[in-house]
């Protein structure tokens, strides 16, 4: 962890002023005391906490901008209903927020100087910023759903509980027959994360499915799945146990950097991914690992120590000419023997899933798409194509019984582009959940057809949650940094690199 830059409280000073607060949340950094121990630090201009793990709090001065850590924070879902994105942070939570801050924080290069945390509210078309939104340390954009079904699942229904994302790697190799004791990285320590053993049970390593619906918003998928509208998510249930709390991502709540937290069990501070877009001193080079042209190379930016579930996994089974292990449409595929993105990088096109489109299916004619009217959002209709295609190839590695690989990881995009088209509960958002819930529904049917449904361990969760943004909320802290005089660089925007 890097000590305080020289112009750190200057920066600081300019983000916490009055105007800025209807769309700075937080400014959030780290550093070490004198003895060595690594300290979080959040602010706002109500005040300035010092932060430790396990939800100890030391206020500096004015009030506590954290007055919650509670991961169960707006639930029942009606509450988040009364109070969609709260503002400001004091009628908020920001779960295990020491944990996650220290973790973001603890990457020598990669690592910025401080974070600035949108407010809940923040609309910022003009920095690539959509209706919906995610990215925030706060519970809502940072829960994600947690379902465990089938074979090895335990069945406990609707369960008032949480876990976190860094949790699900460590679950998936353990239930692909990893034993706890190699849970570890390439340089033998233990993961962040833990195997979740309330909601699994022993047995026979079997065929394990995880499934990703990216950005999928936790309280109306299991409204809606109560409800009826998402069935196949329902028959997951009934088999199964579905987390109220979900899983608490890792900061920010960013696609890529819980994609690489959940498939090598630790946090961005260990792996390396520390958002869609970061800057490495190291190396001087701004990376973008979340776009189209770049997904097939994630994994060259995971840190040499960290290792996927995919190379756990593949280390306990003997090769067999078949797919021990398989990842479809996930960047960060290391070590598995079967990946889309391999046949991304195969193909040698410089466009990268760019290249793809001529072999992707027609989204117009998907047996999968509700209202036509939604393709007119490009994100929206490119991720029907893409996912269309995702279910293509898990039915081939379901073929027939006794084939599938012992780890299967899917991931869906079109939650994330309904969420960001929308924001939570828009009419694109449930286009989105009931779409990628129709794939499911026909996932679920191939197993039965083949008789092995009830051989199959299934994890369904995502990324990060979702909330809506304001459009009167709207404006930018780039004068305010610009006027401190103080060379900097500031990625997502929000990452905060002090030169």
């Amino acid at each position: 962890m890097r000590a305080l830059h020289r112009d750190h409280e200057r920066v600081v000073a300019a983000l916490l002023t009055a105007d800025l607060a209807p769309i700075v949340d937080l400014v959030v950094w780290a550093a070490p005391d004198p003895d060595g121990t690594q300290v979080a630090y959040a602010a706002s201009h109500l005040g300035r906490v010092r932060l430790e793990p396990g939800g100890r709090h030391t206020v500096l001065n004015g009030v506590d901008p954290i007055a919650s850590e509670d991961p169960m924070a707006f639930l029942p879902y009606a509450a988040e209903l009364a109070d969609p994105s709260p503002s400001p942070s004091t009628r908020n939570a920001y779960p295990l927020a020491a944990e996650r801050l220290l973790s973001f924080f603890a990457h020598p290069d990669r690592s910025p100087d401080l974070a600035i945390v949108h407010s809940p509210k923040h609309y910022f078309p003009e920095a690539k910023g959509h209706v919906g939104e995610h990215g925030s340390l706060d519970v809502i954009q940072s829960r994600a759903p947690l379902i465990v079904s089938g074979a090895r699942a335990a069945r406990r229904g609707y369960a008032d509980a949480w876990a976190r994302l860094i949790d699900v790697g460590p679950t998936l190799a353990w239930l692909a027959g990893v034993p706890e004791s190699d849970l570890r990285d390439r340089a033998g320590r233990a993961l962040d994360g833990h195997v979740l053993y309330d909601f699994v049970v022993p047995g026979e390593a079997g065929p394990v499915v995880g499934i990703l619906w990216d950005g999928a918003h936790c309280g109306d998928l299991l409204h809606l799945a109560e409800t009826g509208e998402l069935p196949g998510v329902a028959r997951l249930i009934e088999r199964g146990s579905a987390l109220r709390g979900g899983a608490v991502a890792q900061f920010p709540s960013i696609t890529l950097t819980n994609h690489t937290s959940i498939l090598t069990g630790v946090g961005p501070g260990r792996h390396g991914v520390m958002g869609n877009v970061y800057f490495d001193r190291a190396t001087g080079e701004r990376v973008v690992p979340n776009d189209e042209s770049t997904w097939h190379r994630s994994s060259e930016w995971l840190r040499d120590d960290a290792r996927t579930v995919f190379e756990m996994v593949a280390d306990h089974l003997a090769p067999t000419g078949a797919p021990r292990t398989a990842s479809i449409d996930e960047a960060i595929d290391r070590g598995a023997d079967f990946s889309t993105m391999q046949l991304i990088r195969a193909s040698g096109s410089s466009r990268g899933a760019g290249g793809l489109g001529d072999q992707l299916p027609d989204a117009a004619t998907s047996p999968f798409l509700g209202d036509p009217a939604h393709l007119a959002d490009g994100y929206f209709r490119w991720g029907t194509r893409v996912d269309d295609l995702g279910l293509q190839q898990i039915r081939q590695l379901f073929a027939s019984p006794g084939t599938a690989p012992r780890l299967t990881w899917w991931a869906n995009v079109v939650t994330d582009a309904g969420h960001h088209g929308g924001g939570p509960r828009s009419e694109i958002a449930r286009a989105a959940l009931r779409q990628s819930d129709a794939r499911l529904v026909a996932f679920l049917d191939h197993l039965d057809g083949l008789g092995v449904g009830d051989e199959v361990t299934i994890l369904l969760t995502a990324d990060h949650g979702f909330e809506g943004t304001d459009p009167l909320v709207r404006g930018s802290w780039a004068e305010a940094l610009a006027a401190t005089g103080v060379p900097l660089r500031d990625e997502g925007p929000g990452l905060v690199y002090l030169l």
